[in-house]
């Protein structure tokens, strides 16, 4: 039977040295016809903006025991082994792939040819093969697109095979259940089988620039959002889960880079994606209007849901997930930085949620207490958000994305202590976006406003001439003043009505951290561990 092939690619794939040998190819479709054909193929429906919804099936999330590393000659001493980087064997990985291919001889495929960082000296060439057209989309949405001129040269550095359908045999194949994730750096190739969870594509090569830039370029990879003011100075948004990071990058009077994921080479920071992959869960105009602008034509929208006999998106229903998601390229927000590049930063602004009520709402980091703070990357869930928490428990999350990190975390904060070594004038700050005047349940949360207010401070240099004292505790410098900030909310120990209390819960919150930072102890330097908190006055 002939091939059938629709689109536009590069004369330099060829599908037969991938092992492809489906009947129908489906190149680089744009997005209205990737849109059309999953309406076609009862995929997905539109909603009453012209967004894209579908659903992702069993899994709406990543699965990351279920992701791993190809152990051989090339990684075996570069990767830290261990929970997060689960090792499995070559033979298995081919194993797979053989099987991968074979079923994709019987299906119609969408193949997308596209870059990975904004940066063209370090940027990936990814080519993604799909069996749906919408998870084609996704790969449009997040990935650079390159132009007519770059198809004609394109060349294939990186290969994933995405095919949801696909479902292992533990007791054969050698994975841990149906669904997986492995990794060859060897071979430059992703498979994902058993999910159609879009996250896994946009979180896999996140790993893989993750091992490849730190390892062969000193380029440091970074979990945060990044934007940049008129005069060109560019801010960085280091958090977990729930401390803000979205929400206080988005700022109308600041050109947007990327919301998740960049690098920081020598007088660039660039993004990885060309899109953003934006949290959707109780979306509104209000809180989020950049965000909720962008749920337009062509965005994708996983596991959410309508209100009744509409098709309007109650964003509110997270009765499938909490993880809904929309996916759209960055262009789609309005002050959007194209190419998304930028200079050296000026302001990092690390965000906590600290639910205890201890760390000040803004402070001013050395250089040895941000390797420290990002190495440790410190976030709390509050009581009632999960059964069984009862009062505020921690979260640690090395650099802010640890299961991202294919090498050792101190690695990571060592490029980081570098790149400020190198460029002095960069301020570090800590940002509480939790609780003041006692922990959750007594204190109140810090408002978004007074936030917002700090780190606009930051970055117009309104800080850099006033009075600091150190926390009594962390040591890490607290502002006197601020520009529309009440005295009060910056010292935390005179919000509290028993200031006892306070003295004790931040030794106990200390001694958290002393614990946690244990396990990289053997790895870190005096100047990093001299930036500990004190667990005794």
């Amino acid at each position: 039977m002939e091939l059938l092939q629709l689109g536009t690619k590069s004369p330099f794939i060829d599908v037969t040295k991938l092992g492809l040998l489906s009947r129908k190819i489906n190149w680089n479709l744009d997005r209205h016809i990737l849109t059309q054909q999953t309406l076609t193929l009862g995929q997905g429906k539109l909603s009453d903006t012209g967004a894209l919804c579908v659903s992702t099936g069993k899994f709406t999330g990543r699965s990351p025991k279920d992701k791993f590393i190809v152990k051989d000659s090339y990684t075996e001493g570069a990767i830290d082994w261990g929970e997060v980087n689960i090792p499995i064997e070559a033979h298995i990985f081919d194993h797979l792939y053989a099987k991968m291919v074979h079923l994709l001889s019987t299906k119609e495929i969408w193949i997308r040819n596209c870059f990975a960082g904004a940066n063209p000296h370090f940027r990936l060439n990814v080519t993604v093969v799909n069996t749906t057209p919408w998870a084609n989309l996704f790969c449009s949405n997040l990935f650079i697109l390159p132009t007519e001129e770059e198809m004609q040269t394109f060349k294939q550095e990186w290969l994933i095979l995405q095919v949801p359908e696909f479902l292992a045999d533990p007791k054969v194949d050698g994975t841990r259940q149906e669904n997986f994730t492995i990794v060859n750096f060897s071979k430059k190739t992703i498979l994902i089988g058993g999910s159609a969870y879009t996250g896994e594509i946009k979180k896999g090569i996140f790993s893989v620039l993750n091992f490849l830039l730190p390892h062969h370029h000193n380029v440091l990879p970074m979990h945060c959002s990044a934007n940049e003011g008129k005069v060109e100075d560019v801010a960085l948004f280091f958090g977990l889960s729930g401390t803000g990071k979205t929400t206080l990058s988005a700022d109308s009077n600041r050109a947007l880079i990327g919301d998740d994921e960049h690098g920081w080479a020598d007088g660039s920071i660039f993004n990885f994606e060309g899109g953003c992959y934006a949290k959707c869960v109780d979306l509104s105009a209000e809180k989020e209007p950049e965000i909720f602008a962008a749920v337009k034509e062509h965005t994708l929208l996983e596991n959410t849901s309508f209100f009744p006999n509409s098709n309007t998106v109650n964003y509110a229903d997270s009765s499938i997930t909490e993880n809904t998601r929309a996916a759209y390229p960055i262009e789609y927000i309005a002050n959007s930085k194209k190419p998304s590049l930028g200079g050296n930063p000026k302001n990092i602004f690390f965000l906590t949620c600290d639910a205890f009520g201890i760390l000040p709402p803004i402070s001013k980091l050395t250089k040895e207490q941000a390797m420290y703070h990002f190495i440790s990357g410190y976030t709390a869930k509050v009581a009632g958000t999960e059964i069984g928490i009862t009062e505020p428990q921690t979260t640690f999350s090395a650099c802010f994305g640890r299961v991202f990190l294919p090498l050792h975390p101190i690695k990571y904060a060592e490029l980081l202590g570098d790149k400020l070594e190198k460029h002095p004038d960069v301020n570090v700050w800590l940002i509480n976006t939790g609780w003041t005047g006692g922990p959750y349940g007594i204190g109140k949360r810090i408002s978004l406003r007074y936030t917002r207010a700090m780190i606009n401070a930051a970055i117009n240099g309104d800080l850099d001439e006033v009075e600091y004292i150190p926390h009594a505790v962390f040591g890490i410098l607290k502002p006197q003043s601020c520009p529309d900030v009440p005295s009060a909310y910056l010292n935390p120990r005179n919000t509290w009505e028993n200031r006892e209390a306070y003295d004790q819960r931040a030794l106990i919150l200390a001694q958290l951290f002393v614990n946690n930072f244990k396990q990289f102890e053997d790895r870190a330097s005096e100047e990093i561990l001299s930036a500990a908190p004190k667990t005794v006055f």
